[in-house]
């Protein structure tokens, strides 16, 4: 499974997704393959992926991607990425 984080310039922000999501996963105890992408390069990337999870402002600018769109608002709130997470891959 191929997870983006997307982010608007592919840097800070992206990156606690993906450190979040991976604590995620594991509390979920789901294996996957993380990878950061600012919104510029998350379509083509977006290809690819099975899941993205972004902002709410950025979710709407990807509307149209094939992968499921998880938003998430607070980035730092593990509890909100285990939800949100395990409701898209059928695990909450």
């Amino acid at each position: 499974m191929k997870i983006l984080a997307v982010c608007g310039m592919g840097l800070g922000s992206g990156l606690l997704l993906r450190m979040q999501a991976e604590k995620a996963l594991r509390t979920l105890g789901v294996q996957a393959d993380l990878e950061v992408a600012d919104i510029g390069t998350a379509r083509a990337a977006a290809q690819t992926a099975d899941l993205i999870i972004t902002s709410n402002e950025l979710a709407q600018q990807l509307q149209g991607v094939k992968p499921k769109i998880v938003t998430i608002s607070n980035f730092i709130d593990l509890q909100e990425m285990v939800t949100k997470l395990g409701a898209a891959l059928g695990k909450g």
